[in-house]
């Protein structure tokens, strides 16, 4: 399946309460629920002013429907078209 990564610009968020993350994270799960198994959140990576989410989904459009119903910014989606690491280098 499909993996994006997905930007969200959302100023301060990096200054949010440990109890704000846990609010978040569970309204992201319901969501997903609600959507079924085919779109998945991987993690996500927290600074200053932006959240970068990593998921698996067969299309776009599901994501964008995620983002909407959660309330969430997607700013930007982008498909991912290879994962390379330290390994890459051996090959």
């Amino acid at each position: 399946m499909p993996k994006f990564v997905i930007e969200r610009e959302m100023p301060g968020v990096g200054r949010l309460s440990d109890e704000d993350f846990r609010d978040a994270a569970q309204k992201s799960c319901d969501v997903l629920l609600a959507l079924g198994p085919e779109v998945q959140w991987i993690e996500s990576y927290v600074t200053g002013d932006k959240i970068y989410c990593v998921y698996r989904a067969p299309n776009e459009e599901l994501i964008r429907e995620h983002a909407e119903r959660s309330g969430f910014p997607a700013n930007r989606i982008s498909k991912v078209e290879r994962v390379i690491d330290p390994v890459t280098a051996e090959t």
